[in-house]
């Protein structure tokens, strides 16, 4: 009896064993054949996209970054179809389903991301920034670079709220938030008010034109030029190499210079202080022909004025234009050389003199002219000239100029 009875379990035993045994055979080869499947259709995917990047180079270069997305997508995907049609149920089934769905997840956001960054990409190509007259290709990468950094944190942020929502505990906690949003909004803006605002400030700076990426302005009392725009900060280029990180805001609530807005032609001016002898129309002349030889001058302005003279020096001075900031700051320091370099050659005349007149103290033209006793004029002098301007003389130096007044005691009477 006890033989028949353990007989009957050690059948039961070897038909389980030999049912879970066929049943993981069965999961590796419908798991061999849907990868296979997955290798043929990224085989077919692969030679689609090598016969369309022949006539868009685009395609060919998103090929390149969503090819491990993608690749590594079909393969997931290959193994949750195989685990749905022939896995065995086991303990470990819901959370081999929950690491398939996150990687499903996590791989179709990084595929949506490099296809995004590539599209960008290939936008910004068609809006070079290194040719004269950018102003439309720089508004166009600004704008282009701030959607691209905006389009970007919405998909992380919405890849990484799906992997959440796969957690049960998440989606109560969801729910609870939805149930409380009004709150939750007041409570996140106040504490995000100035984050909140730097990004509108974004917004508001790249859509309405206000500044542009490369463009030339002067923030904080700096020279430089916009190298990039983010969601909440803009970085300027100093002239120096140094970087200055401005708040959008900065933007929006305080003046700031652009210098190429509508343009990036300028006018500069060149000031020297020369002697009177100096001759505007040589000097004038000298001018022509030293902007004619450089290509820095872009033949819109040229101007030399005396725009001041007193004292002992004219000053000169010179209004230039040329096509951009870095042109004008050459072309006046081109043209200041020139004209120096011409005031010591040719017209030494002009460089600007010190005059000073040597006057001797001793000589007969400062002497006091003496007093002529027969004239009438000398002898109503005060104090000198004639013998009563003496007296007068006398008596004022004298202790009392009242000759009536009492002697003081040791003191002679008054004449």
């Amino acid at each position: 009896m006890i033989t028949r009875a353990l007989a009957a379990v050690d059948d039961e035993v070897i038909e389980i064993v030999d049912v879970e045994l066929r049943n993981w055979l069965e999961l590796l080869l419908v798991v061999g054949i849907a990868v296979g499947i997955a290798l043929l259709l990224m085989l077919v995917i692969e030679l689609i996209i090598t016969v369309l990047s022949r006539r868009q180079p685009w395609i060919a270069q998103l090929a390149r970054e969503a090819r491990p997305p993608l690749r590594l997508l079909l393969f997931i995907a290959a193994l949750w179809v195989a685990t749905d049609l022939a896995a065995p149920t086991t303990p470990l089934s819901p959370i081999g389903e929950r690491a398939l769905t996150l990687a499903t997840i996590g791989l179709v956001t990084w595929l949506v991301v490099e296809i995004v960054e590539v599209g960008f990409a290939s936008a910004l190509m068609r809006y070079p920034t290194d040719i004269d007259n950018n102003r439309l290709a720089r508004r166009a990468r600004t704008q282009l670079e701030f959607l691209q950094r905006l389009s970007l944190a919405v998909i992380v942020i919405v890849g990484v709220s799906a992997a959440l929502l796969t957690f049960p505990q998440m989606q109560t906690v969801g729910a609870s938030l939805l149930a409380s949003a009004g709150v939750a909004s007041i409570v996140a803006g106040l504490a995000a008010q100035s984050t909140l605002a730097n990004v509108f400030a974004g917004f508001q700076i790249t859509f309405n034109d206000a500044i542009r990426v490369d463009d030339i302005v002067i923030v904080e009392g700096e020279w430089g030029r916009i190298e990039e725009i983010t969601l909440t900060y803009v970085v300027v280029r100093i002239w120096d190499d140094r970087r200055l990180v401005v708040p959008s805001t900065h933007f929006t609530t305080q003046a700031f210079e652009n210098w190429t807005r509508t343009g990036s032609e300028l006018l500069g001016s060149v000031e020297l202080d020369l002697d009177w002898r100096v001759s505007p129309a040589a000097m004038r002349e000298r001018l022509a022909e030293i902007l004619d030889d450089t290509a820095l001058w872009d033949r819109r302005v040229s101007v030399l004025q005396v725009s001041d003279a007193v004292g002992g020096l004219v000053r000169v001075r010179i209004l230039v234009s040329a096509a951009d900031a870095g042109a004008l700051f050459d072309l006046r320091n081109y043209v200041r050389e020139q004209l120096v370099e011409w005031v010591q050659l040719e017209s030494p005349a002009s460089m600007p003199r010190t005059r000073v007149i040597m006057v001797d103290s001793r000589s007969d033209d400062d002497a006091s002219p003496e007093v002529d006793p027969h004239d009438e004029s000398a002898r109503k002098q005060l104090f000198s000239g004639t013998p009563e301007a003496h007296q007068r003389a006398q008596q004022m130096m004298a202790p009392s100029a009242d000759p009536d007044a009492p002697a003081r005691v040791g003191e002679p009477p008054a004449p």
